[in-house]
């Protein structure tokens, strides 16, 4: 197990970072087994809080627990939660922070060895946990404030959270509630920590805490799957399944600008005091040069009664609420962010560390001193997010195409912690259509399916009692977008494609069946939907008749948008059920769907446009309904070429947004147009030439609200997928399907995950001739396919020529 660096140490600058590698290791066979018997009866360990606060309000607190060890175990397992937030400490280290996000009817806790941090004679265990209460992330669902500790082993025992340990509530900490102009935010808010309140070394084995008080004791802890007898009450406790975070030391390279003290040296690369006169107002900007979430970490000394304003950004503004324009620029622009608010006890080497991660690319500190100076000693970053590991390659001489594949991986990474998030700094929700492409991205590029199936699991969990699923989950404000649960029945398709478990995609059939079940009840005879309620999210799109986000419906209450979208569903679902459901569900939806697709030929097809209309109308159109009539088969071959010429050639088309590309680049690569993909990246160039280094939310680069939104790295999957040409061919990707667009390319190779190992591709073309040396994974067989010819491939090494 890798260690973990203590969490408040002295200035030194590589000992102050929060490292938290990959903790999520097993600890023991025997810890295994004991976790077993922990999934199936209620815990001795209770649920506890600081006594006579608001359960559910505001508040940071501190447990601890001191014990006595004569040998130290050859593993130490325990179980550990808390609500909503927490930080486990052992003799000063710190061990874990969690829980990863859920519902209170799938409460995570983290199984975690402490064998490690152990050491013979006393010992003392320290929790630090926090409750955002009515400010907390939209994400992050609650019961109440608590916190529980379970051993796993006799001697682990000990350490049952009870009324024995000792409590308090850290006053130093007020919210900061967070209002941007004309936005959604729901991150969280700021925090104003007043270091004068702040209680020192509570986390030390000889802290004084004889004016602590007992903890309460609110409920035992109740697994979700219990056996015996009794209600249980609160959270219901499952064993996460991710990782733990990874935590990585990010320095910030950059001064733009300060104003108000002369700043020398190398601040704020390198550690560099900065002293701010007495009665001074002076602002530094900093720029990480790229953006990342990151627990921000201020050092500084003196200065009592000084005030720090920590300010965090994607980009600065040229006017407010979005136009940002260049973001590498900064002259003459605004920075408004979220922010946090330190006051000075006027001692040395202060610290302070964010709570929860803060998203930036541009980080402001504006310190306003009393009457004495205060002195800056360092500020720096640790990055954090789910520990992908990249394990696709690219090898093109291409450097456009390896800045895109760059900048795409770290949009994934940004929006990718406990959960997926549409994006870090502004939501941080799971919303099914963006998670969609994101579980593709982790496929295709780590092969590592943790994160998926989570997902999977969360959004099954959400299902209301009519059948669909919520749009995002968790989320204790529940939204219902009722094509969103379409998207949701696509990914276990993905998963059943490019994934290896079947039994995982079994279990959720039961609840793909209420999905479709619930579409039913707005079908016509003709299998039409109408009047579908609920927020019916297709793109964002700014033409005529599209608002928030939706195409208008035609008189007759029908769309063809959502008409396709249904028919995708029935696709999806008849081949999630022949291949490991039933039969007979999979035959009925292959008629519904045949059905459907005819009624949309009827409805909407207008044969001298040559296109299919987004109402019975035929006044609108748009690449989003066209898209998926060649994706669903609704239309012929002969016309699914004829539509995705006009797909690129019709202005007067309601455009796809940097999101629905993905569906876009789909139809026209099966209507055979896939070697012009490298010609359809325009948006991409775009952000590029306007300085992003994250993917934007919507198309408007300049006015995009979020400048990270992983729906948009779609290419992270084509480069491969489509260019490459690497995609399954059957469940389980026991098949491979291998067929390059390379367009005007003339040597390019690559390589990717598989559930056996690695793909690897490489093409050399000169004039019509191809070399093509492909290697695949054992227990893999393929077809490789090249202008209409088909050549088998075995697992191992192919060469051909043709």
């Amino acid at each position: 197990m890798k260690n973990i660096e203590k969490y408040y140490r002295s200035r030194n600058f590589v000992q102050l970072t929060v490292v938290l590698i990959n903790l999520f290791l097993s600890v023991s066979t025997n810890a295994q087994i004991v976790d077993e018997i922990y999934l199936q009866k209620k815990w001795k360990a209770k649920w506890i809080s600081v006594p006579d606060i608001n359960p559910s309000g505001y508040g940071v607190y501190l447990f601890r627990k001191n014990f006595d060890l004569e040998n130290i175990p050859e593993t130490f397992p325990v179980y550990v939660s808390g609500d909503n937030r927490y930080m486990l400490f052992v003799n000063q280290k710190l061990v874990s922070m969690g829980p990863a996000r859920g519902d209170v009817s799938h409460w995570n806790y983290k199984q975690v060895d402490l064998a490690p941090f152990l050491q013979s004679g006393k010992n003392i265990v320290a929790a630090k946990v926090w409750n955002e209460g009515e400010f907390r992330p939209e994400a992050n669902m609650t019961f109440q404030t608590g916190f529980i500790l379970q051993g796993g082993i006799r001697e682990a025992r000990a350490l049952n959270t009870d009324k024995s340990w000792q409590c308090i509530q850290d006053t130093s900490y007020t919210p900061i509630e967070i209002n941007l102009p004309s936005t959604s935010y729901r991150a969280g808010p700021g925090e104003l920590v007043d270091m004068n309140k702040q209680i020192h070394a509570w986390s030390e084995l000889d802290f004084e805490d004889s004016s602590w008080v007992n903890a309460n004791e609110i409920t035992k802890g109740y697994p979700k799957d219990m056996i015996g007898y009794g209600s249980a009450y609160g959270w219901l406790l499952i064993p996460s399944k991710l990782p733990q975070m990874e935590m990585k030391l990010q320095r910030i390279p950059k001064l733009v600008k300060a104003e108000g003290v002369k700043v020398l040296g190398s601040f704020p690369a390198k550690p560099s005091s900065i002293t701010i006169p007495a009665k001074t107002t002076a602002t530094l900007l900093l720029d990480q040069t790229f953006l990342t979430n990151a627990y921000p970490t201020l050092i500084f000394s003196e200065g009592k009664h000084a005030e720090i304003i920590l300010e965090y950004a994607e980009a600065l503004f040229e006017s407010l609420p979005f136009e940002k324009g260049n973001r590498d620029e900064v002259e003459g622009k605004i920075m408004k962010g979220r922010y946090d608010c330190i006051i000075s006890n006027g001692t040395k080497d202060q610290q302070f560390t964010s709570l929860s991660w803060r998203t930036f690319r541009y980080l402001q500190i504006k310190v306003t001193t009393g009457t004495s100076p205060l002195v800056i000693n360092d500020i720096y970053g640790n990055f954090t997010g789910y520990p992908f590991e990249l394990k696709a390659k690219l090898e093109t001489d291409r450097p456009d195409l390896q800045k895109i594949m760059e900048i795409g991986w770290r949009t994934a990474r940004l929006c990718a912690t406990e959960t997926y998030m549409d994006c870090p700094y502004y939501e941080q929700l799971q919303y099914v259509g963006d998670t969609r492409i994101q579980g593709l991205i982790s496929l295709y590029n780590t092969g590592d399916d943790r994160l998926l199936r989570n997902a999977i699991n969360i959004l099954d969990y959400s299902r209301v009692p009519e059948g669909l699923t919520l749009a995002r989950y968790p989320a204790n404000n529940p939204m219902i977008i009722s094509p969103f649960s379409i998207w949701y029945i696509a990914m276990l398709h993905d998963y059943m494609m490019y994934g290896n478990d079947e039994n995982f995609i079994k279990d959720k059939l039961a609840g793909v069946r209420q999905v479709m079940a619930y579409y039913e009840k707005y079908q016509q005879p003709d299998g039409s939907l109408k009047n579908l309620p609920g927020w019916i999210f297709t793109d964002w799109v700014k033409v005529p008749d599209w608002f928030m986000g939706c195409r208008s419906y035609g008189e007759d209450g029908n769309s063809a948008l959502i008409d396709l979208q249904l028919v995708y569903a029935y696709q999806c679902a008849a081949d999630l059920e022949e291949e490991v459901g039933m039969a007979a569900f999979s035959e009925l939806y292959r008629e519904k769907a045949e059905l459907l697709k005819h009624t949309i030929r009827s409805k909407y097809w207008d044969s001298s446009k040559k296109l299919f209309a987004d109402r019975s109308e035929k006044d609108l159109f748009s690449q989003h309904t066209n898209s998926l009539a060649i994706i669903t088969g609704t239309a012929s071959k002969e016309e699914s070429r004829l539509i995705a010429e006009q797909l690129l050639a019709d202005s007067t088309l309601a455009p796809a947004s940097i999101y629905f590309k993905f569906y876009l680049h789909q139809a026209l690569t099966k209507a055979g147009l896939g070697d012009g993909y490298l010609n359809w990246l325009d948006t991409w160039r775009e952000n590029m030439d306007m300085g992003l280094t994250t993917w934007g939310e919507t198309s408007e680069v300049n006015e995009t609200r979020s400048d990270c939104h992983a729906w948009g790295a779609s290419p992270n999957i084509e480069f491969f997928r489509t260019v490459l040409g690497i995609d399954s061919d059957a469940p389980g990707f026991t098949k491979v399907k291998i067929e390059p667009h390379l367009g005007k390319l003339t040597e390019i190779g690559g390589e990717m995950p598989h559930p056996y190992g690695i793909i690897k591709v490489n093409y050399s073309l000169l004039k019509n001739s191809l070399k093509a040396d492909i290697v695949l994974p054992s227990n893999t067989s393929g077809r490789f396919i090249w202008k209409g010819k088909e050549i088998l491939l075995n697992e191992g090494e192919n060469h051909l020529k043709l």
